[in-house]
């Protein structure tokens, strides 16, 4: 029997290389960081592109080892978000490629954003998969983005995103790699960062910066200066930011949801593998988490919109 389910997804990020197999219902899925000097904070974007050509090929060579496939649709992110002029080179790697695996075999390409893949792998990973039906609020909080959008059904594009609040300057992953650095993390700081954290009991109560539902995060990484030349322990001031960060997202979903109504919340993107921002927001708002792997940048959840393009996912 001719097997039709297997979707190739490919996610060129500025932060890691990532390709997934949806397969008879099943989601594979390989990824490499891209490399990033101690003390430095990222990459320039013709750096990126370097790494990814260099490590796509391992990535798929290692995501298909040992499997029997048939690619049906190969689904890509090729831009940041679903904004008219939405770049970045380092997307243009996985495009490139995705265009060359679906020419040579001849089937269909579907591109996507970057963001959308993030929701729809959140919502795989919760088991919500069910919301692309309806209406709901996606937050996307990682180091390039931090805000909210509302997400509506869309047959051609099997989602609609529209920003409905944001930070207005720092961005939350931006605040977890800036405060890690200042106390000699490894970048990307967020799982060191949260370990730090979770070694005190220190509460601090915090009063988000808030301009309606839109946040401000550059205050954070102030603070946190602050403290250190104060000579606070490292995991205080690790405690710091991430209760600052949880205290803004959640002075955020409430003023959200006062605008939109008891909407369903979904929260997406690499710092929200926090497992203390997780716990409090789930707690609050039954608001929906993706688990860990899938919360940082990967291609999961662009094949999940390929296998729902393609009928494969309902």
């Amino acid at each position: 029997m001719k097997r039709m389910t297997d979707m190739l997804g490919i996610d060129t990020s500025n932060y890691t290389t990532s390709a997934a197999l949806y397969q008879d219902g099943t989601l594979w899925q390989q990824k490499m960081l891209l490399p990033v000097k101690q003390g430095e904070l990222g990459l320039r974007q013709s750096d990126a592109v370097f790494h990814h050509v260099q490590q796509l090929p391992t990535v798929l060579e290692a995501l298909f080892y040992g499997k029997t496939t048939k690619i049906n649709a190969v689904g890509v992110s090729s831009r940041p978000r679903d904004l008219k002029g939405s770049y970045m080179p380092c997307f243009t790697v996985g495009l490139g490629t995705a265009k060359a695996i679906s020419l040579s075999i001849g089937v269909p390409m579907y591109t996507f954003s970057h963001q959308a893949g993030h929701i729809a792998a959140a919502l795989y990973s919760a088991n919500q998969l069910h919301l692309i039906h309806q209406e709901f609020i996606a937050f996307h909080v990682s180091g390039g983005t931090t805000e909210a959008v509302l997400v509506t059904p869309n047959g051609q594009t099997v989602f609609n995103t529209h920003i409905i609040a944001q930070s207005l300057d720092l961005k939350g992953g931006q605040a977890v790699d800036r405060v890690g650095s200042m106390l000699g993390l490894a970048f990307p700081s967020g799982k060191a960062l949260e370990e730090l954290a979770l070694s005190t009991d220190i509460r601090y109560k915090i009063k988000p910066s808030l301009k309606g539902a839109d946040c401000s995060l550059s205050g954070i990484e102030n603070q946190c200066r602050g403290m250190l030349d104060h000579g606070k322990p490292k995991e205080e001031i690790a405690a710091y930011c991430l209760q600052a960060i949880l205290s803004a997202l959640d002075a955020m979903t409430a003023a959200l949801l006062q605008q939109y109504g008891s909407l369903p919340l979904l929260f997406a993107g690499g710092v929200m593998s926090n497992s203390m921002i997780r716990y409090a927001l789930t707690n609050k708002y039954g608001a929906y988490f993706a688990a860990p792997e899938f919360s940082s940048d990967n291609a999961a959840g662009i094949a999940v919109l390929t296998a729902i393009k393609r009928g494969i996912i309902e």
